[in-house]
């Protein structure tokens, strides 16, 4: 199947926050069939790329920002490559991601002749692709999975360590420095792996189970089990869809759906304590499906997904959204991803294709920063002896975020009664 891909400007959108949109082009038969969904997409950690799964096997990779100078003058390893996977793909990550204080000796972004930029593809097969951007080519493949690679995720540390979770119930480390050859194992969860993420300082790893509910916490230095997390809903049924942990480390953050309501979970991951739970209800039945979350790159903001909205923008804290779309369930967005320096969220959809959001900036406050830094390297265990006033250790320990919060009401909000 030939694949291309069409870059639509569409300013004159109703909806001020659309940038542009990106399509497919594609046989009419196989026009709204199963396999032409965009279940990942990914920012390359510089910036400079961005790929995303287009359906039926297509991987495409674009240069960033799409109307740059350099791709408008073709200049070398600036133009669009397509893999081809031969299954579809389910997940895909862009590696190694070098620490933020790296990307910021570089304040142009420029990618880096000369160097590899790896892009991981987790495939409906099991099998994950590991390939050189610049080059276009297939380096190897890990193999060991039993059932689809549903996420992808490297480390953020430079390293050339992926973690990858899987709809056979387990996670797997992988070591690509020895093209995967050395490889670790977590088991633990009882059904489908919906989600894993990756804690800042790299000693953690947080996964969600889609039909099991359980939210599982594991260390990354040893790959062994940590923790569960319970007591995240008073439902008797409910699906967890994704997580994500905050640009400190110092919270996890879970997405659930149930009946009419879906909900989002504010963890501490050192105590193990739920510290808040934004609440959105809808009257329609079955229609309010949360599909994914992710912290923006200063930890202001939580980008969501969902089934009646392409995107909403949470400041974790407060009741109302700091920017939300018009309500559009035709859109029916299944993932998103924030470019590293902010200010810009792509989301996939079903359809596969994908769209570019304008969102929010925002100036950090002092105290906001000194937080970020301080809870990079220091955990709520240490916090907590320090001889500092309470209200200041309820701010730095995020304790001041208030516990219950809604986005809207109808008479479902019975069932969370207590």
């Amino acid at each position: 199947m030939c694949s291309s891909a069409n870059n639509t400007n569409i300013q004159s959108s109703p909806d001020p926050g659309l940038i542009l949109e990106l399509k497919t082009r594609r046989p009419p038969s196989l026009e709204g069939r199963a396999g032409c969904e965009t279940w990942s997409v990914d920012f390359s950690p510089d910036g400079a790329w961005f790929a995303w799964s287009m359906g039926h096997g297509i991987v495409w990779v674009v240069a960033w920002p799409l109307d740059s100078e350099d791709s408008q003058q073709g200049e070398s390893d600036r133009g669009d490559k397509s893999f081809s996977c031969g299954h579809s793909v389910w997940g895909l990550a862009f590696g190694p991601r070098p620490p933020k204080s790296a990307l910021a000796k570089r304040p142009n972004h420029k990618p880096l002749k000369g160097k590899n930029l790896l892009l991981a593809t987790g495939l409906e097969n099991g099998v994950i692709k590991i390939w050189n951007v610049f080059t276009g080519d297939a380096m190897f493949d890990l193999h060991g999975h039993e059932g689809v690679v549903r996420d992808l995720v490297f480390p953020q540390n430079g390293k050339l360590t992926l973690v990858s979770s899987s709809r056979d119930k387990t996670l797997r480390i992988w070591d690509l420095d020895q093209k995967g050859k050395k490889v670790q194992v977590l088991s633990g969860h009882k059904d489908w792996i919906s989600c894993c993420c990756i804690s800042s300082d790299c000693s953690m790893i947080a996964s969600v189970g889609r039909f099991d509910r359980m939210v599982c916490l594991w260390s990354l230095r040893s790959y062994t089990f940590i923790r569960n997390l319970t007591g995240g809903s008073h439902k008797t049924f409910y699906l967890l869809a994704s997580c994500d942990f905050s640009p400190d480390g110092a919270l996890l953050a879970t997405a659930a759906f149930s009946g009419s309501s879906w909900w989002i979970d504010l963890w501490d991951p050192y105590t193990a304590e739920k510290l808040a739970t934004l609440v959105d209800y809808c009257d329609i039945y079955g229609q309010n499906q949360i599909s994914a979350i992710q912290f923006s790159p200063d930890g202001l903001h939580l980008a969501i997904v969902t089934e009646d909205r392409a995107l909403r923008i949470w400041e974790p804290g407060k009741k109302g959204m700091v920017m939300q779309t018009k309500q559009d369930r035709a859109s029916n967005g299944i993932c998103c991803n924030f470019h590293p320096q902010g200010g810009v969220v792509a989301t996939g959809t079903r359809d596969g294709h994908v769209r570019f959001w304008r969102v929010p900036r925002s100036v950090p406050s002092l105290c906001h920063l000194c937080r970020s830094i301080l809870r990079h390297s220091v955990s709520t265990h240490q916090m907590e002896p320090l001889p500092i006033p309470r209200r200041i250790l309820e701010y730095l320990t995020y304790r001041n975020i208030p516990d219950r919060l809604k986005t809207c009401y109808s008479s479902d909000e019975e069932e969370w009664g207590g």
